[in-house]
């Protein structure tokens, strides 16, 4: 074993990381003498057992993110080149021909905490919420890149968009830059075209939100697709139009996505001209204003409805008024919707759980007096790995149902 500095751990944090839980919270963790944050450190039980290696940081509540639960790593170079690796191939191995515009890395998921790396062709974009691999950041970027061109995939450009509440509770100031990494030649981009099931979407990696594009809906954008051939379909908080312009290009009648953003608006519509999409429109609006001055004008011609909103709850404590959301925005969809009309219906919010969702989806049924027939029950790509344990990483609900 190294001479990491060790820290204690309660009986209930103990409970957890044998149950595989990837972090320990402030409370459940005791330390003895100053450990520098961001330092890498042994757990043990109040019963001296070793229980795992990672992170300390004591401005954190996450205090203790785990690394490793095998005592004998030694977290350095060659740690993060086989973690980098082993990510790189098993996208590699799952995405096949999405390889080129998949999430590389998902945090607690492939074992780099705090860490999300998405590939858009030959830029990464990068998000760091984590201060120990903040602090070891060059030793994975220089990882990954040696990763790719031992497969003879060559990437120009990182893009680092780290910035917001996250890094403030870790102690940390936001860093949005183009890194430069040794050894590696780096060119800044700010946008980028990448391809999704056949179609061309531009991503400004420099502004974009989140990394630039939502990579996670992938295949859920191509399930609804099979369904849209000869319908109307609206499509709900577009963001760079992803369902709205999967569902033209599958054959639908006509297509109206929706959002509030305007930004996002231009880019849907540069989408759409990037594809040669004409049977599409975007327009602005707020979704909950648009839905219920539809109804009350009683001209909903749609039989696809997909809403795909922003994560309604980022905290436990808001769970409760996130359900009555949900529960109103679907209650809207299921009355603008004909019998035999189809609803995909989705949640991001990793707090609000598969049982809430479907509770909440269930409640708007019975309000809108209709009944739902389950087609299909999806979650992220599997370039988002779920990890045992770890249930935020089954964040996304996606929920595919007939309404009859």
């Amino acid at each position: 074993m190294q001479d990491y500095p060790k820290i204690q751990i309660s009986e209930r944090g103990t409970r957890e990381l044998k149950n595989r839980f990837p972090w320990v919270y402030d409370t459940e963790v005791t330390a003895s003498g100053e450990i520098p944050d961001g330092s890498v450190c042994y757990a043990y039980s109040e019963k001296g057992r070793y229980l795992a290696t990672g992170f300390y940081n004591s401005n954190s509540k996450l205090r203790f993110r785990v690394l490793s639960t095998n005592s004998n790593d030694v977290i350095d170079e060659a740690f993060w080149k086989r973690k980098a690796e082993w990510a790189v191939q098993y996208r590699r191995d799952v995405m096949r021909e999405g390889f080129s515009c998949c999430r590389i890395i998902f945090g607690d998921a492939d074992g780099f905490p705090g860490l999300t790396v998405d590939r858009y062709e030959d830029v990464l974009s990068v998000e760091i919420y984590c201060l120990g691999i903040e602090q070891r950041k060059q030793d994975i970027y220089r990882a990954l890149l040696e990763s790719f061109s031992n497969i003879g995939e060559i990437i120009s450009c990182i893009r680092e968009r780290s910035e917001g509440k996250l890094r403030t509770l870790e102690g940390m100031e936001d860093s949005v830059c183009y890194p430069s990494v040794e050894g590696f030649s780096l060119t800044p981009k700010e946008q980028v075209v990448i391809t999704e099931n056949g179609l061309k979407f531009a991503v400004d990696v420099a502004s974009g939100q989140k990394t630039g594009y939502f990579l996670d809906q992938k295949n859920n954008r191509a399930a609804v697709g099979r369904l849209a051939k000869g319908r109307n379909v609206l499509d709900v908080c577009t963001h760079n139009g992803g369902f709205a312009l999967n569902c033209a290009a599958a054959g639908a009648e006509s297509v109206l996505g929706i959002d509030i953003s305007a930004p996002a608006i231009r880019q849907c519509e540069m989408n759409a001209e990037l594809n040669g999409l004409t049977n599409v429109r975007f327009e602005q609006h707020d979704m909950f204003d648009f839905l219920n001055e539809t109804l009350d004008a009683k001209q909903h011609p749609w039989d696809l409805i997909i809403l795909d909103p922003p994560a309604f709850t980022k905290s436990r404590s808001t769970v409760h008024s996130a359900s009555l959301g949900y529960e109103e925005l679907n209650y809207l969809a299921m009355r603008l919707l004909p019998r035999g009309g189809y609803l995909c219906t989705c949640s991001c919010s990793r707090f609000m759980t598969p049982d809430l969702f479907m509770k909440a989806v269930s409640d708007a049924a019975l309000k809108a007096n209709v009944s739902l027939r389950l087609i299909e029950k999806r979650g992220a790509s599997p370039d988002h790995p779920v990890l045992i344990g770890a249930p935020d990483t089954e964040y996304l609900k996606c929920l595919i149902f007939q309404v009859v």
